[in-house]
């Protein structure tokens, strides 16, 4: 059954969600608000729109959505979270604690570890640079002075020097961030000719997890688009399915009462993978390091120090001591046979002064970052380039 809609749904009546529709987040927003049914109007962010929403929410990040009462709103997970809580069916969270958990472990693995894939097929592939490069210059830096092709110049420099060369991606690991990708193809193509959606006959969070990746870059972009039509054409039309579900088709449709066996792969990496990483950023951010290295799943890297995953570690060890716990010891038990639970704890994420009164999605410039960490206002949770 159903629950009602709450009052507070209401505000988003007249939301604008500000964001460009080639951006890995602002995809699984707009896919999570049209599943919702949830009228909108969109926004192409340019560098000024930029700069409006880092002065309305503290983060230089899209999407953001801007409220008719003028609050502004941020973090993909956070909104979906407080939509989630206030409409009625059918949830795209399960209600099942366990599944919750596992669902927003998914949804954040696919969100930050696929990631570097999905820039490095972008950057460092030239039909893909071509092709993306001018479409950002010519939109998003549609409000910078100067000839289209200097503007394609130079954000086709930025983007490699930030998210290639920046975010570790050499000839030494190139082949690992192209593996994690046919890999990935492969175990979703798995899971989905079994079912419509990763957890069931509707969207769950896992599955808008993996349509940030999906949706506006694996299936768009030239190279990844090719490898996923010729080695994974159920992922290619799932895309496509998840663009076109709506609420109000699938209200009978019904999530599993259980985590499925084919999700094993997924808790595979996020145990010799993401979790690892996770760990070691989190060291590296409370000993003040810029950098940090790390060997993940036999291959040594050198990545840039990210905030937000500290924030994405602290986010799941939330989540799982809030279990009850009878399902916290099966879940746990669980996360030990997939190797997941030591890399999860490892460390305990240290408080970097984000949020900390915890009002996300709601955040301003004024309580983004604790007091403490002012300094550190300038360093957006996600880098808001369009990406």
């Amino acid at each position: 059954m159903s629950r009602p809609a709450h009052p507070d749904l209401a505000a988003l009546a007249g939301m604008r969600v500000h964001g460009l529709d080639l951006s890995y987040f602002t995809g699984k927003l707009q896919a999570y608000l049209r599943y919702c049914e949830l009228p909108f109007e969109f926004v192409d962010m340019d560098t000024a729109g930029m700069r409006r929403a880092a002065r309305a929410t503290g983060m230089a990040q899209m999407p953001a959505i801007e409220l008719a009462d003028g609050r502004w709103m941020t973090d993909t997970t956070a909104i979906i979270d407080w939509i989630e809580a206030r409409r009625s069916g059918p949830e795209v969270t399960p209600r099942d604690p366990a599944l919750r958990f596992y669902s927003l472990l998914l949804e954040d693995y696919a969100d930050e570890w696929l990631w570097r894939p999905a820039l490095h097929y972008r950057w460092s592939f030239q039909p893909d640079t071509a092709l993306m490069g001018r479409r950002i210059a010519a939109e998003m830096l549609r409000d910078v002075p100067g000839p289209l092709g200097l503007r394609t110049a130079l954000i086709i420099a930025r983007q490699k020097r930030k998210y290639v060369r920046g975010d570790g991606i050499t000839p030494a690991t190139r082949g690992a961030v192209e593996d994690l990708y046919r890999r990935t193809l492969a175990a979703l193509e798995t899971t989905l000719a079994t079912r419509p959606f990763l957890l069931g006959a509707r969207p769950s969070l896992a599955d808008y997890g993996f349509m940030g990746s999906m949706f506006r870059h694996f299936s768009l972009d030239p190279t990844p688009a090719r490898i996923m039509r010729d080695t994974a054409p159920a992922v290619f039309e799932w895309v496509a399915r998840m663009w076109n579900a709506r609420a109000s088709a699938l209200a009978d449709g019904a999530l599993l009462d259980a985590v499925p066996d084919d999700w094993s792969p997924f808790l595979a990496e996020a145990a010799t993978g993401y979790l690892p990483c996770l760990a070691a950023n989190a060291e590296a951010a409370a000993a003040g390091q810029a950098t940090f290295a790390v060997t993940l799943q036999g291959v040594d890297w050198r990545l840039p120090v990210n905030l937000n995953r500290v924030h994405c570690l602290k986010a799941l060890q939330t989540a799982f001591a809030a279990l009850p716990a009878d399902v916290a010891a099966a879940v746990r038990a669980r996360l030990e046979t997939a190797g997941a639970w030591a890399p999860l704890w490892r460390v305990t994420a240290p408080d970097i002064g984000f949020d900390p009164e915890g009002r996300l999605p709601f955040l301003t410039p004024e309580t983004a970052w604790a007091s403490a960490f002012a300094p550190r206002r300038r360093r957006p949770v996600h880098d808001g380039a369009a990406r």
